[in-house]
C-alpha cells in the first residue's frame, strides 16, 4: 500500500514502511555508513557537505525520496517541516552523542524517534582532554609562541606535573569514566559531580570522591573537565548551570600554585563565555582549553566570532573532539547496529528520548511485529492491547517505555498473525476516544519477524 493509501485509512497517523528501504545522509559521516546500510538492503542517499546550507533543498529531497531514515551528525538543524517532509521518516539517526540540534518536541508530535551514539567518539574525547590538560599545565602553547618569535623562555613559571594533582570531574558518563580511569593513571586525584544516583554509586564504588555541589568540584579541582549532558537525569536543561561564582572557586582553596585549569569539550552552553572571560581576567582560572561554543558556524565557510579571540589563556578547537579518522568508523559501525536492530526487530537502543534503555521483545521468530509511537495518554495503550485482542491475534510478548518529557511512548508488540488495515484504523480510532487525545497514534510500523537462516 502507498502513503497516499495508507493515509485515507488512517488519517494524521505516520504509516511507516515494514522494512526501511532509503535513508538520506547528511554532514558527511564516515564512508562506511553507507556499505553497512546497503548490507541491511537499505540504499543510501547522501548529500554533499555543503548541501546542509540549503535546507530548502533538502526538504525537497525527502519530499521527493519519502525517506523511512535520516543519519546527520551535529550541525544541520532538524525541525517540524525537516520532520514533516517524509511522511515515511521513522527516526533521526544521530552520528554523534549530542542532540541539539534536533527539535526533539516535533519529532515527538510526529512520532518520529531520535537515536545517537553516545559511547563511540570517548576514547577520542578522552585523549584531546589530557593533550590539552598537559599542554596548559606545562605551557607548551606559550612555548612554542615565543619560539615562534625567535624568544628563549626556559623556565619552570607556573609549569606543573599532573602526578598528585586533582581532578574535577563534572558528568560522570561514558566519557567522564574514561577520563577518570586515566587521570588515576597519570597520578591524579580523582573528585566528581554528577546527580545520576547510578553514577555517584559507580563513582563511589571505583573510590572516587563524589562532590556534593558544583560549587565543591570547581573548588577541590586544580584541574576542572565538563562531560555534562544537555540534560540532567531529570530531563532539566543545564543551560548556563555553571556560573562566574563557580569559576571562582577555583582560586577559592586552591594553593597559590595549582594549574587551575578548565576545560570544556561537552556542550557549548553550560556557561556563559563572558563568566569565564571574567574568572580569567580575575586571576580566579589560569588557563582553559574550549572546544564546543554557544553558537557554532554550519559549515567551515560561515562566518564566525570566537568569543574568547581577545583572550591569551583560553586555546579554541572547532568541536574537533570525536574528529578522529579512528572516532569516525566506529561511529558508523554503531548507529548501523543500532538501525539494523531498530529495521529487523523494531528494537529501539541509544533514543536520546530515554538513554541508556533498550525498548524490544525477545520472542522466538517467526512472528508479526506491531511498533506503536503513541501518546502517553491514559488510555492509549489500553487502547493498542485491545485492538490486538479485538482483531483475534495472540500478543507473544511486548515491551513498552513511556517518554513522559516528550508526552509520548514506545510500543513494541509480538504477535501471531498481522492487524488488517481496518482493525488498525479501529485501534486509533479506539485510541483517539479513550485518551481524549486526537493525535493518540504518531506512527505505526508493522512487518514480519523471520527465524534466523545459516
Amino acid at each position: 500500500m502507498d502513503a497516499h493509501a495508507a493515509s485515507q485509512i488512517l488519517p494524521g497517523v505516520r504509516r511507516l514502511n515494514p522494512r526501511f528501504a532509503k535513508a538520506l545522509i547528511l554532514e558527511n559521516p564516515d564512508p562506511s555508513l553507507d556499505t553497512y546500510l546497503r548490507e541491511q538492503g537499505i540504499e543510501p542517499d547522501r548529500l554533499p557537505e555543503s548541501a546542509t546550507l540549503d535546507v530548502e533543498g533538502v526538504i525537497r529531497r525527502l519530499q521527493e525520496g519519502q525517506h523511512d531514515l535520516l543519519f546527520k551528525r551535529s550541525r544541520f538543524l532538524v525541525d517540524e517541516r525537516v520532520v514533516q517532509a517524509s511522511s515515511r521518516l521513522a527516526a533521526v539517526m544521530l552520528c554523534c552523542i549530542g542532540d541539539d540540534s534536533v527539535d526533539k518536541e516535533a519529532c515527538a508530535r510526529h512520532g518520529v524517534l531520535v537515536m545517537n551514539d553516545p559511547v563511540s567518539n570517548s576514547r577520542s574525547v578522552v585523549e584531546m582532554v589530557f593533550g590539552e590538560m598537559i599542554c596548559l599545565a606545562r605551557r607548551i602553547f606559550y612555548a612554542h609562541d615565543a619560539g615562534r618569535r625567535h624568544l628563549w623562555t626556559k623556565d619552570n613559571r607556573q609549569r606543573y606535573e599532573l602526578k598528585g594533582k586533582t581532578i574535577s570531574i563534572i558528568g560522570l558518563g561514558n566519557i567522564g569514566k574514561q577520563v577518570a580511569q586515566m587521570a588515576e593513571a597519570f597520578g591524579m586525584e580523582v573528585y566528581f559531580y554528577d546527580k545520576s544516583e547510578l553514577a555517584r554509586e559507580v563513582g563511589v564504588t571505583l573510590e572516587w570522591k563524589a562532590c556534593r555541589s558544583l560549587t565543591e568540584a570547581f573548588r577541590v579541582g586544580d584541574f576542572v573537565t565538563l562531560h555534562l549532558s544537555a540534560e540532567d537525569p531529570q530531563g532539566m536543561s543545564n543551560r548556563e548551570i555553571i556560573t562566574y561564582e563557580h569559576f571562582r572557586q577555583l582560586s577559592a582553596d586552591r594553593p597559590a600554585n595549582s594549574p587551575r585549569t578548565f576545560i570544556n569539550a561537552a556542550r557549548g552552553f553550560l556557561y556563559r563565555p563572558e563568566d569565564l572571560k571574567r574568572a580569567i581576567q580575575d586571576g580566579h582560572v589560569r588557563a582553559a582549553a574550549v572546544d564546543v561554543f554557544p553558537d557554532e558556524p554550519g559549515s567551515p565557510h560561515d562566518d564566525w566570532q570566537n568569543p574568547y579571540a581577545d583572550v591569551d589563556a583560553v586555546i579554541t578547537t572547532p568541536h574537533i573532539g570525536a574528529a578522529t579518522q579512528e572516532a569516525q568508523p566506529r561511529i558508523a559501525a554503531h548507529v548501523a547496529g543500532t538501525t539494523r536492530m531498530f529495521n529487523l526487530y523494531g528494537t529501539v537502543r541509544d533514543t536520546v528520548f530515554s538513554p541508556r534503555r533498550v525498548i524490544g521483545v525477545s520472542a522466538d521468530p517467526p512472528y508479526w511485529a506491531l511498533a506503536v509511537v503513541h501518546s502517553d495518554r491514559r488510555g492509549t495503550k489500553k487502547a493498542i492491547d485491545d485492538g490486538i485482542y479485538e482483531a483475534g491475534a495472540s500478543n507473544l510478548q511486548s515491551s513498552h517505555r513511556d517518554f513522559p518529557k516528550l508526552g509520548i511512548a514506545y510500543d513494541i508488540n509480538a504477535i501471531d498473525r498481522p492487524l488488517t488495515d481496518e482493525q488498525l484504523a479501529a485501534m486509533v480510532e479506539r485510541a483517539c476516544q479513550i485518551s481524549g487525545d486526537p493525535t493518540a497514534i504518531r506512527s505505526i510500523r508493522q512487518f514480519r519477524v523471520e527465524a534466523a537462516t545459516g
